[in-house]
């Protein structure tokens, strides 16, 4: 459990951040995605966040908890293996490996995290908007 999840700001506020290490993997296996390596073992293989729910301390009397990143973990799938015998990292054969990137499911989870970030914003400004709001009730 983690001490400090007390309202809804610290659970937007952490949802978010995990959401922008999503973003963060998203940007490093897009500018990895057209890397070539001599071997299967050395090519790029795309980076997945673990995510988590971290609960409040009071969780059965509040309710309260967020997503949090666990770790970051690489992806099963396998480098494609090319035929380009003039390549300077060909193996012997003349093959080199392409990163294991599918760019088309990199796009659509940077879709899902912009929208879950975006999300997180309007809980946050509608919150601020209506704890505003309650503030000038009593005056």
């Amino acid at each position: 459990m983690m001490a400090g999840l007390e309202n809804i700001f610290d659970v937007a506020g952490r949802s978010m951040s995990a959401q922008l290490v999503r973003l963060n993997t998203i940007a490093s296996n897009l500018g990895n995605a057209g890397n070539i390596s001599g071997t299967e073992d050395e090519a790029f293989r795309a980076m997945k966040p673990i995510f988590k729910t971290t609960y409040a301390e009071n969780f059965k009397q509040s309710g309260i908890s967020t997503t949090e990143v666990a770790g970051i973990t690489t992806t099963e799938r396998r480098p494609e293996r090319v035929y380009m015998p003039n390549h300077p990292l060909a193996d012997k054969d003349g093959f080199v490996y392409a990163a294991a990137v599918n760019v088309e499911e990199e796009f659509v989870e940077m879709l899902e995290a912009k929208r879950q970030y975006a999300n997180n914003v309007e809980v946050v400004t509608t919150l601020r908007a209506l704890m505003m709001r309650t503030i000038n009730m009593g005056k």
